[in-house]
């Protein structure tokens, strides 16, 4: 059994300790503190096992902040002589030895990493994400949806990790206010490059995308009736006051213009009543 996932295991038996599950012949304790008040023998339960201070299995029913073969943003509790301790929300912290730290990790900050393995089958962090990563398609199609977390915020946008796997873009204009490193949501591949690298939306693109910008335009302008934005507005102040592109924003407004729900002017949109 390799520590760091989740597990179903059946209860062997419960005594003052907590209840033993049993695992390929052994069986492990849940301690008692960790039992739901309904188990009995013969149950199944999920746990997660993982390592004790002293490198012995152990189940707990804890939820982790991530289990091995994830990404998380996860703060450095300590530094110690083989590396940075990171809670990952379990009693014991996980070591990111000094090997895997591109960047010497600093006590009180916060990292992306992946929950891997050392050659012990020990698990440990590491901040070298890509190499786990492909930055070449190999299965994902323009419009499919996916899950988008945010890497690293670079001149043209954001890094960003596709579904576990891949390394993608999401561009400058693409990025809604408040958006930060860690932060993982739903979002549709824009277009597969010539290379075969990724670029991804957080807006459904064609129509879709279309008819959501104009339901957010309609609910800004239903609860204030004005919006100070118009074609020449900065895209940054588009971005950060409906979460747009100005690129999607003047789409729809666009069409709210043309179905006679909006009146454009000088100095923003105001709604028709």
């Amino acid at each position: 059994m390799l520590p760091g996932y989740h597990y179903q295991l059946t209860v062997e038996r419960i005594d003052p300790q907590g209840a033993w599950l049993n695992t390929d012949g052994e069986q492990l304790l849940l301690r008692r503190r960790e039992c739901p008040g309904e188990l009995a023998p013969g149950a199944t339960i999920e746990v997660f096992i993982y390592l004790d201070r002293n490198n012995r299995l152990t189940a707990t029913t804890r939820q982790p902040f991530a289990a091995a073969d994830q990404f998380a943003l996860l703060k450095v509790s300590s530094i110690g002589p083989h590396g940075a301790f990171l809670d990952w929300g379990l009693e014991k912290d996980l070591l990111a030895p000094f090997s895997e730290q591109p960047q010497k990790m600093l006590e009180g900050r916060r990292y992306l990493v992946r929950i891997c393995h050392d050659q012990e089958g020990r698990p440990i962090a590491s901040a070298r994400l890509e190499k786990f990563l492909e930055k070449e398609n190999r299965d994902l199609q323009p419009g499919e949806e996916v899950e988008v977390l945010i890497w690293a915020f670079t001149d043209l946008g954001a890094k960003v990790i596709v579904n576990n796997r891949y390394e993608a873009l999401l561009y400058r204009d693409e990025i809604p206010a408040g958006l930060k490193r860690g932060d993982c949501c739903r979002g549709f591949v824009q277009r597969i490059r010539a290379d075969q690298r990724i670029d991804v939306t957080l807006r459904r693109p064609g129509a879709a995308g279309i008819t959501d910008a104009r339901e957010i335009i309609l609910e800004a302008l239903q609860a204030e009736g004005f919006l100070p934005l118009h074609d020449q507005s900065p895209p940054e102040l588009i971005r950060s006051r409906l979460g747009l592109s100005k690129k999607q924003f003047k789409k729809a407004l666009g069409g709210l213009y043309k179905d006679g729900l909006v009146e454009l002017g000088h100095k923003g949109v105001r709604l028709l009543k």
